[in-house]
Protein backbone atom coordinates (compact mmCIF):
# COMPACT_ATOMS: atom_id res chain seq x y z
CA UNK A 1 0.00 0.00 0.00
CA UNK A 2 2.84 2.39 0.87
CA UNK A 3 4.37 1.81 -2.58
CA UNK A 4 1.12 2.97 -4.21
CA UNK A 5 1.02 6.09 -2.03
CA UNK A 6 4.62 6.95 -2.95
CA UNK A 7 3.79 6.45 -6.65
CA UNK A 8 0.85 8.87 -6.35
CA UNK A 9 3.00 11.47 -4.50
CA UNK A 10 5.73 11.26 -7.16
CA UNK A 11 3.20 11.72 -9.95
CA UNK A 12 1.61 14.74 -8.25
CA UNK A 13 4.99 16.38 -7.56
CA UNK A 14 4.82 18.12 -10.93
CA UNK A 15 1.66 20.06 -10.08
CA UNK A 16 1.78 20.49 -6.27
CA UNK A 17 4.22 22.39 -4.03
CA UNK A 18 6.05 20.82 -1.07
CA UNK A 19 3.45 21.83 1.52
CA UNK A 20 0.62 20.48 -0.60
CA UNK A 21 2.46 17.21 -1.22
CA UNK A 22 3.02 16.73 2.54
CA UNK A 23 -0.67 17.34 3.23
CA UNK A 24 -1.68 14.91 0.45
CA UNK A 25 0.62 12.24 1.86
CA UNK A 26 -0.71 12.78 5.38
CA UNK A 27 -4.37 12.49 4.28
CA UNK A 28 -3.75 9.42 2.14
CA UNK A 29 -1.88 7.59 4.89
CA UNK A 30 -4.64 8.34 7.39
CA UNK A 31 -7.49 7.33 5.08
CA UNK A 32 -5.83 4.12 3.93
CA UNK A 33 -4.97 3.21 7.53
CA UNK A 34 -8.61 3.80 8.55
CA UNK A 35 -9.79 1.66 5.65
CA UNK A 36 -7.46 -1.19 6.54
CA UNK A 37 -8.51 -1.07 10.20
CA UNK A 38 -12.17 -1.08 9.15
CA UNK A 39 -11.66 -4.08 6.86
CA UNK A 40 -9.85 -5.99 9.60
CA UNK A 41 -12.92 -5.74 11.86
CA UNK A 42 -15.32 -7.27 9.30
CA UNK A 43 -16.12 -10.90 10.12
CA UNK A 44 -16.18 -13.63 7.46
CA UNK A 45 -19.94 -14.07 7.89
CA UNK A 46 -20.42 -10.36 7.17
CA UNK A 47 -18.39 -10.62 3.96
CA UNK A 48 -20.63 -13.51 2.91
CA UNK A 49 -23.78 -11.52 3.70
CA UNK A 50 -22.56 -8.58 1.62
CA UNK A 51 -21.63 -10.89 -1.25
CA UNK A 52 -25.04 -12.59 -1.29
CA UNK A 53 -26.77 -9.20 -1.20
CA UNK A 54 -24.71 -8.10 -4.21
CA UNK A 55 -25.62 -11.26 -6.13
CA UNK A 56 -29.29 -10.77 -5.30
CA UNK A 57 -29.15 -7.21 -6.65
CA UNK A 58 -27.47 -8.56 -9.82
CA UNK A 59 -30.57 -10.71 -10.41
CA UNK A 60 -29.35 -14.18 -9.39
CA UNK A 61 -32.17 -16.61 -8.63
CA UNK A 62 -32.91 -17.78 -5.09
CA UNK A 63 -31.68 -21.22 -6.09
CA UNK A 64 -28.31 -19.78 -7.15
CA UNK A 65 -28.08 -17.66 -4.00
CA UNK A 66 -28.75 -20.76 -1.87
CA UNK A 67 -26.00 -22.65 -3.74
CA UNK A 68 -23.53 -19.80 -3.14
CA UNK A 69 -24.50 -19.71 0.55
CA UNK A 70 -24.08 -23.47 1.08
CA UNK A 71 -20.72 -23.55 -0.72
CA UNK A 72 -19.27 -20.57 1.13
CA UNK A 73 -20.58 -21.54 4.58
CA UNK A 74 -18.86 -24.89 4.16
CA UNK A 75 -15.59 -23.17 3.23
CA UNK A 76 -15.79 -20.58 6.02
CA UNK A 77 -16.33 -23.34 8.59
CA UNK A 78 -12.91 -24.72 7.63
CA UNK A 79 -11.06 -21.38 7.88
CA UNK A 80 -9.20 -20.34 11.01
CA UNK A 81 -8.61 -16.74 9.93
CA UNK A 82 -10.08 -13.94 7.82
CA UNK A 83 -10.90 -14.52 4.14
CA UNK A 84 -8.57 -11.57 3.49
CA UNK A 85 -5.63 -13.79 4.49
CA UNK A 86 -6.56 -16.85 2.42
CA UNK A 87 -3.82 -17.90 -0.02
CA UNK A 88 -3.84 -19.82 -3.30
CA UNK A 89 -2.17 -22.73 -1.51
CA UNK A 90 -4.96 -22.77 1.09
CA UNK A 91 -7.59 -23.03 -1.64
CA UNK A 92 -5.75 -25.72 -3.58
CA UNK A 93 -5.57 -27.83 -0.42
CA UNK A 94 -9.25 -27.22 0.33
CA UNK A 95 -10.39 -28.27 -3.15
CA UNK A 96 -8.08 -31.29 -3.15
CA UNK A 97 -9.56 -32.48 0.16
CA UNK A 98 -13.16 -31.52 -0.70
CA UNK A 99 -13.68 -34.56 -2.94
CA UNK A 100 -12.50 -36.94 -0.20
CA UNK A 101 -14.65 -35.31 2.48
CA UNK A 102 -17.84 -35.44 0.41
CA UNK A 103 -17.17 -38.42 -1.88
CA UNK A 104 -18.29 -36.39 -4.91
CA UNK A 105 -17.33 -36.13 -8.57
CA UNK A 106 -14.83 -33.77 -10.19
CA UNK A 107 -17.79 -31.96 -11.79
CA UNK A 108 -19.13 -31.10 -8.33
CA UNK A 109 -15.69 -29.94 -7.16
CA UNK A 110 -15.40 -27.70 -10.22
CA UNK A 111 -18.80 -26.17 -9.47
CA UNK A 112 -17.56 -25.47 -5.93
CA UNK A 113 -14.42 -23.90 -7.40
CA UNK A 114 -16.52 -21.58 -9.59
CA UNK A 115 -18.65 -20.45 -6.66
CA UNK A 116 -15.63 -19.77 -4.46
CA UNK A 117 -13.91 -17.96 -7.33
CA UNK A 118 -16.97 -15.74 -7.75
CA UNK A 119 -16.85 -14.83 -4.04
CA UNK A 120 -13.16 -13.90 -4.04
CA UNK A 121 -13.48 -12.01 -7.35
CA UNK A 122 -16.21 -9.93 -5.71
CA UNK A 123 -13.94 -9.25 -2.69
CA UNK A 124 -11.25 -8.07 -5.12
CA UNK A 125 -13.64 -5.86 -7.09
CA UNK A 126 -14.87 -4.28 -3.85
CA UNK A 127 -11.25 -3.63 -2.75
CA UNK A 128 -11.53 -5.87 0.32
CA UNK A 129 -8.54 -7.86 -0.96
CA UNK A 130 -5.75 -6.95 -3.36
CA UNK A 131 -5.87 -10.14 -5.43
CA UNK A 132 -8.14 -13.18 -5.51
CA UNK A 133 -6.38 -16.38 -4.38
CA UNK A 134 -8.44 -18.24 -7.01
CA UNK A 135 -6.84 -16.52 -10.01
CA UNK A 136 -4.25 -19.24 -10.54
CA UNK A 137 -6.63 -22.12 -9.84
CA UNK A 138 -7.98 -23.17 -13.22
CA UNK A 139 -10.96 -25.22 -14.32
CA UNK A 140 -10.81 -28.82 -13.15
CA UNK A 141 -10.67 -31.20 -16.07
CA UNK A 142 -13.51 -33.68 -16.09
CA UNK A 143 -14.63 -36.47 -18.36
CA UNK A 144 -17.29 -35.40 -20.83
CA UNK A 145 -19.41 -38.44 -21.61
CA UNK A 146 -21.86 -38.13 -24.49
CA UNK A 147 -25.25 -37.42 -22.94
CA UNK A 148 -28.19 -39.23 -24.45
CA UNK A 149 -31.23 -37.46 -25.83
CA UNK A 150 -34.83 -38.64 -25.89
CA UNK A 151 -35.66 -40.48 -29.11
CA UNK A 152 -38.90 -40.07 -31.06
CA UNK A 153 -39.91 -43.57 -29.97
CA UNK A 154 -39.39 -42.69 -26.31
CA UNK A 155 -41.47 -39.54 -26.67
CA UNK A 156 -44.35 -41.59 -28.07
CA UNK A 157 -44.00 -44.11 -25.22
CA UNK A 158 -44.09 -41.26 -22.71
CA UNK A 159 -47.23 -39.80 -24.28
CA UNK A 160 -48.94 -43.21 -24.36
CA UNK A 161 -47.88 -43.92 -20.79
CA UNK A 162 -49.52 -40.77 -19.40
CA UNK A 163 -52.82 -41.20 -17.57
CA UNK A 164 -53.37 -37.45 -17.09
CA UNK A 165 -53.94 -34.77 -19.75
CA UNK A 166 -51.69 -32.46 -17.72
CA UNK A 167 -48.69 -34.75 -18.03
CA UNK A 168 -49.05 -35.07 -21.82
CA UNK A 169 -49.22 -31.27 -22.10
CA UNK A 170 -46.09 -30.90 -19.97
CA UNK A 171 -44.16 -33.40 -22.09
CA UNK A 172 -45.17 -31.75 -25.37
CA UNK A 173 -44.43 -28.23 -24.13
CA UNK A 174 -40.98 -29.17 -22.83
CA UNK A 175 -40.20 -31.18 -25.97
CA UNK A 176 -41.20 -28.49 -28.47
CA UNK A 177 -39.98 -25.34 -26.68
CA UNK A 178 -36.83 -26.47 -24.86
CA UNK A 179 -37.77 -24.21 -21.95
CA UNK A 180 -36.35 -24.70 -18.46
CA UNK A 181 -38.53 -26.48 -15.91
CA UNK A 182 -38.45 -23.35 -13.74
CA UNK A 183 -39.83 -21.35 -16.66
CA UNK A 184 -42.53 -23.98 -17.23
CA UNK A 185 -43.94 -23.88 -13.70
CA UNK A 186 -44.00 -20.07 -13.66
CA UNK A 187 -46.25 -19.88 -16.74
CA UNK A 188 -49.84 -18.68 -16.43
CA UNK A 189 -52.71 -19.56 -18.74
CA UNK A 190 -52.80 -15.95 -19.95
CA UNK A 191 -49.16 -16.22 -21.06
CA UNK A 192 -50.07 -18.69 -23.80
CA UNK A 193 -50.86 -17.34 -27.28
CA UNK A 194 -52.56 -20.26 -29.01
CA UNK A 195 -53.09 -18.39 -32.27
CA UNK A 196 -49.38 -17.81 -32.88
CA UNK A 197 -48.33 -20.90 -30.84
CA UNK A 198 -45.93 -18.98 -28.63
CA UNK A 199 -45.48 -17.80 -25.06
CA UNK A 200 -43.24 -15.44 -23.14
CA UNK A 201 -41.02 -16.93 -20.43
CA UNK A 202 -38.65 -15.34 -17.94
CA UNK A 203 -35.30 -17.09 -17.74
CA UNK A 204 -32.25 -16.65 -15.53
CA UNK A 205 -31.85 -13.10 -14.29
CA UNK A 206 -35.52 -12.49 -15.23
CA UNK A 207 -34.55 -12.21 -18.89
CA UNK A 208 -37.66 -12.22 -21.06
CA UNK A 209 -37.81 -14.24 -24.27
CA UNK A 210 -40.36 -15.82 -26.61
CA UNK A 211 -40.52 -19.59 -27.12
CA UNK A 212 -42.60 -21.49 -29.66
CA UNK A 213 -44.54 -24.75 -29.44
CA UNK A 214 -45.85 -27.14 -32.08
CA UNK A 215 -49.37 -28.22 -33.06
CA UNK A 216 -49.36 -31.29 -30.77
CA UNK A 217 -48.47 -29.16 -27.76
CA UNK A 218 -51.25 -26.71 -28.69
CA UNK A 219 -53.91 -29.42 -28.91
CA UNK A 220 -52.88 -31.12 -25.65
CA UNK A 221 -52.63 -27.80 -23.79
CA UNK A 222 -56.12 -26.80 -24.91
CA UNK A 223 -57.53 -30.21 -23.91
CA UNK A 224 -55.88 -29.97 -20.49
CA UNK A 225 -57.06 -26.39 -19.81
CA UNK A 226 -60.63 -27.26 -20.93
CA UNK A 227 -60.70 -30.22 -18.55
CA UNK A 228 -59.94 -28.08 -15.49
CA UNK A 229 -62.63 -26.79 -13.14
CA UNK A 230 -60.41 -24.69 -10.84
CA UNK A 231 -59.90 -20.92 -11.01
CA UNK A 232 -56.11 -21.00 -10.60
CA UNK A 233 -54.29 -18.76 -13.11
CA UNK A 234 -51.21 -21.04 -13.23
CA UNK A 235 -50.85 -23.08 -16.43
CA UNK A 236 -49.96 -26.28 -14.56
CA UNK A 237 -51.47 -27.16 -11.19
CA UNK A 238 -51.58 -30.15 -8.84
CA UNK A 239 -54.04 -32.92 -9.67
CA UNK A 240 -55.85 -32.65 -6.35
CA UNK A 241 -57.55 -29.77 -4.53
CA UNK A 242 -56.72 -27.03 -3.72
CA UNK A 243 -55.05 -27.19 -7.19
CA UNK A 244 -51.95 -25.17 -6.33
CA UNK A 245 -49.35 -24.15 -8.89
CA UNK A 246 -47.11 -27.10 -9.75
CA UNK A 247 -43.54 -26.84 -8.39
CA UNK A 248 -40.26 -27.78 -10.05
CA UNK A 249 -39.90 -30.83 -7.81
CA UNK A 250 -43.41 -31.93 -8.76
CA UNK A 251 -42.54 -31.97 -12.48
CA UNK A 252 -39.21 -33.71 -11.86
CA UNK A 253 -40.73 -36.46 -9.69
CA UNK A 254 -43.63 -37.04 -12.10
CA UNK A 255 -41.38 -37.43 -15.16
CA UNK A 256 -38.87 -39.59 -13.31
CA UNK A 257 -41.62 -41.96 -12.11
CA UNK A 258 -43.13 -42.13 -15.59
CA UNK A 259 -39.75 -42.98 -17.13
CA UNK A 260 -39.10 -45.73 -14.59
CA UNK A 261 -42.56 -47.22 -15.13
CA UNK A 262 -41.82 -47.44 -18.88
CA UNK A 263 -38.21 -48.66 -18.36
CA UNK A 264 -36.80 -45.57 -20.10
CA UNK A 265 -33.33 -44.28 -19.26
CA UNK A 266 -33.19 -41.25 -16.91
CA UNK A 267 -36.17 -39.14 -17.92
CA UNK A 268 -35.97 -35.65 -16.40
CA UNK A 269 -37.03 -32.12 -17.54
CA UNK A 270 -33.56 -30.97 -18.57
CA UNK A 271 -33.23 -33.89 -20.97
CA UNK A 272 -36.12 -32.49 -23.03
CA UNK A 273 -34.22 -29.19 -23.31
CA UNK A 274 -31.07 -30.89 -24.55
CA UNK A 275 -33.13 -33.01 -26.95
CA UNK A 276 -34.81 -29.96 -28.44
CA UNK A 277 -31.43 -28.24 -29.03
CA UNK A 278 -30.00 -31.37 -30.68
CA UNK A 279 -33.02 -31.82 -32.97
CA UNK A 280 -32.91 -28.18 -34.02
CA UNK A 281 -29.21 -28.25 -34.94
CA UNK A 282 -29.52 -31.63 -36.69
CA UNK A 283 -32.28 -30.20 -38.87
CA UNK A 284 -30.17 -27.21 -39.87
CA UNK A 285 -31.27 -24.43 -37.52
CA UNK A 286 -28.43 -21.89 -37.11
CA UNK A 287 -26.75 -22.20 -33.72
CA UNK A 288 -27.40 -18.49 -33.01
CA UNK A 289 -31.16 -19.08 -33.30
CA UNK A 290 -30.98 -22.15 -31.04
CA UNK A 291 -29.07 -19.99 -28.55
CA UNK A 292 -31.87 -17.41 -28.62
CA UNK A 293 -34.61 -20.00 -28.15
CA UNK A 294 -32.80 -21.58 -25.18
CA UNK A 295 -32.03 -18.18 -23.65
CA UNK A 296 -28.26 -18.66 -23.36
CA UNK A 297 -26.07 -15.58 -23.00
CA UNK A 298 -23.01 -17.49 -24.27
CA UNK A 299 -23.03 -19.60 -27.45
CA UNK A 300 -20.55 -22.02 -25.85
CA UNK A 301 -23.30 -23.04 -23.43
CA UNK A 302 -25.59 -23.85 -26.36
CA UNK A 303 -22.89 -26.04 -27.91
CA UNK A 304 -22.66 -28.05 -24.69
CA UNK A 305 -26.41 -28.73 -24.82
CA UNK A 306 -26.52 -29.77 -28.44
CA UNK A 307 -25.30 -33.24 -29.34
CA UNK A 308 -24.70 -33.69 -33.04
CA UNK A 309 -26.27 -36.89 -34.33
CA UNK A 310 -23.48 -39.34 -35.21
CA UNK A 311 -25.42 -40.61 -38.25
CA UNK A 312 -25.49 -37.07 -39.65
CA UNK A 313 -21.73 -36.81 -39.13
CA UNK A 314 -21.25 -40.07 -41.05
CA UNK A 315 -23.46 -38.90 -43.95
CA UNK A 316 -21.59 -35.57 -44.12
CA UNK A 317 -18.24 -37.37 -44.10
CA UNK A 318 -19.33 -39.57 -47.00
CA UNK A 319 -20.62 -36.53 -48.86
CA UNK A 320 -17.65 -34.20 -48.37
CA UNK A 321 -14.66 -36.40 -47.55
CA UNK A 322 -15.03 -40.06 -48.55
Amino acid sequence: MEEKIIAVINEMAEVLNVAQLKKLQEVMLKKFADNEAEKQTIANDEYLRLFLEAKTVEGCSQRTIAYYRTTMERLLSKLDNSVRRVTTENMRSYLAEYQNWNDCSKVTVDNVRRNISSFFSWLEEEDYILKSPMRRIHKIRTKKPVKNVITDECIEKLRDGCTELRDVAIIDLLYSTGMRVGELVNLNIDDINFESRECVVFGKGDKERIVYFDAKAKIHLQKYISSRSDQERALFVSLDAPYNRLKISGVEIRLRELGRKLNLEKIHPHKFRRTMATRAIDKGMPIEQVQRILGHSQIDTTMQYAIVNQNNVKVSHQKFIA
